[in-house]
């Protein structure tokens, strides 16, 4: 399967695991690579020493291209731009943030820069900043969600019609038949989450693995939009999120209840009460937890299929 996307990544599949929070180090990212695909590793829950141990253990054990995802609000953004740097990471995804800050100074360090959008109009600002290709991601998925709950069915097609660079699709896709549908939309690739979040090799603790796979239709919900949309599997924090807003709280006071670490006391730690559980709306389709191969190798074999039953169209 050879197109723009990856010819881009030099990679052999046209899907890109996410670089999740407290769900994406190097275990899961070089497995990624190992498959075929892009494994990425998701800086945004690292401390910096830490960021430069999983890129250096990733390098051991994959010799693919992999790439690190920075969320541009991390504090300490600019010594890992030059950790990524310093380690020879070729590949970097860029969100939560203004794309031109960073887009620059990383391709004059010969750096592919992919940056994370949930609509039109940021897709068309990271392409005037000059990135080498976009991510959309619709209001299904699990983390970098839009205010305005744009569906990724709704979304890739309007971004296909004016970006004229490379566009992955994200959001709600874990399935080959949802890798086809949003490449007939018009994108070169897609971006998985939530799938790879219930595998042996992601970082999340085995009990939020096990609400991945428990989770039904309506168990999540896009919440907190007055600091970062996110999508919770409801349980007493999320309940807890529901009975601040019928007092229509401040953002500080949304903030205050939030307090700190509390994804990584979600996913990490597999506190499944009082934790913070990002997870796309996705997860109602995920049965099971499995080795990344076999995960892609099941999407892989679904697109297939799904391209073949709909050949009389």
């Amino acid at each position: 399967m050879t197109n723009k996307i990856t010819q881009l990544f030099n990679i052999q599949y046209p899907i890109i695991q996410a670089g999740m929070i407290w769900n994406s180090g190097w275990k899961l990212a070089s497995a990624a690579s190992n498959a075929g695909i892009l494994g990425l590793i998701g800086a945004g829950s690292m401390y910096p020493d830490v960021l430069r141990e999983h890129i250096q253990k990733c390098k051991k054990a994959t010799n693919k291209p992999f790439g690190v995802n920075v969320p541009m609000l991390y504090p300490n953004v600019e010594e890992i731009m030059n950790i990524i740097v310093e380690e020879d990471v070729k590949i970097v995804f860029t969100s939560a943030g203004n794309p031109k800050t960073w887009t620059s100074w990383l391709q004059e360090r010969g750096i592919i820069v992919v940056h994370v959008v949930s609509s039109v109009k940021f897709a068309l600002k990271a392409q005037e900043a000059g990135v080498d290709a976009v991510v959309a991601e619709g209001f299904e998925a699990g983390g970098h969600n839009g205010r305005d709950e744009t569906t990724t069915l709704t979304l890739i097609p309007m971004v296909t019609e004016q970006l004229t660079i490379p566009l992955i699709a994200a959001g709600g896709i874990a399935t080959g038949k949802a890798m086809l549908a949003t490449m007939i939309l018009g994108a070169d690739a897609i971006q998985v989450g939530s799938r790879f979040v219930a595998s042996l090799e992601s970082s999340a603790h085995q009990a939020f693995k096990q609400v991945v796979v428990d989770v039904k239709e309506g168990d999540t919900q896009l919440t907190l939009k007055e600091l970062a949309p996110v999508r919770l599997v409801k349980n007493k924090f999320y309940n807890d999120i529901q009975e601040l807003y019928k007092s229509s709280p401040t953002p500080e006071q949304l903030k205050e209840l939030l307090g700190r670490a509390r994804a990584k006391r979600g996913m990490f730690e597999g506190d499944l009460e009082e934790g913070e559980l990002e997870i796309g709306q996705i997860a109602g389709l995920i049965h099971d937890i499995k080795p990344v191969a076999e995960i892609v190798k099941d999407i892989l074999e679904e697109f297939q299929q799904a391209k073949t039953s709909v050949s009389f169209l």
